[in-house]
């Protein structure tokens, strides 16, 4: 199994990032089959290590190639690998993506980037009825030393519906539900850098399991699967 992120990857983005052409790329198109090869490898080597302890159906490692159509950024190629793990739907939410990018710009993030209208008010009605679940799983040692707290967007004021001055509305106010470990090159160059990043997803868990909970069930918590 390999578990490594190549060495050559961060060198390799690093010149990318400054010979971001197609003619530069082709010219180097081998090397970065090569890399791209074992990069895929580490991702799904990182997927067999999930799947030790969580259901992934699928792991996705996106394509170099920039989509410019509809970006005043036409520089055709990304200069980070990254690569998202997907969790066994409808009843396993929540998803894993891991990003190497040079120059200490590597991280991990999970939870909820965008959940659809329907799943962000069963969120926010879970929040507004009790709390208390969500709080001791933000507030635990070893979650906080991890993951910190939410990152993400999130209202000024309340959402229409919900009361301003509820205790809750730091996180009902919330439109995303996201956590992100930063890694610099040294530590995403190091032997065992797949297996600090699997430790850092076996500590999300708890979260994952409160919320695929919540987004299964009604709030009388009957089952909606």
């Amino acid at each position: 199994m390999n578990n490594r992120i190549p060495k050559e990857t961060l060198p390799f983005l690093k010149k990318l990032s400054k010979n971001n052409n197609r003619d530069w790329f082709n010219d180097n198109k081998p090397e970065f089959k090569a890399i791209e090869s074992q990069v895929k490898a580490t991702y799904n080597a990182l997927g067999e290590l999930l799947n030790q302890h969580d259901q992934i159906d699928k792991v996705k490692v996106f394509r170099i190639y920039r989509d410019v159509r509809f970006s005043k950024n036409k520089l055709p190629y990304k200069t980070h690998f990254g690569g998202s793990f997907h969790r066994k739907k409808p009843e396993l939410r929540g998803g894993y993506y891991l990003h190497i990018q040079p120059n200490n710009e590597s991280f991990i993030a999970t939870g909820f980037w965008e959940p659809n209208k329907e799943d962000l008010l069963r969120i926010r009605k879970e929040f507004e009825m009790d709390d208390s679940e969500m709080r001791d799983i933000l507030k635990k040692d070893s979650f906080k030393s991890t993951w910190g707290g939410f990152v993400g967007d999130e209202l000024k004021t309340a959402p229409k519906g919900f009361d301003k001055e509820h205790p809750a509305i730091d996180l009902i106010r919330k439109k995303q539900y996201i956590f992100i470990k930063k890694y610099s090159d040294k530590e995403v160059q190091a032997s065992n850098f797949i297996d600090h990043v699997n430790e850092a997803f076996i500590e999300i868990r708890p979260f994952f399991d409160y919320m695929s909970d919540v987004l299964t069930t009604n709030l009388n918590g009957e089952s909606l699967l």
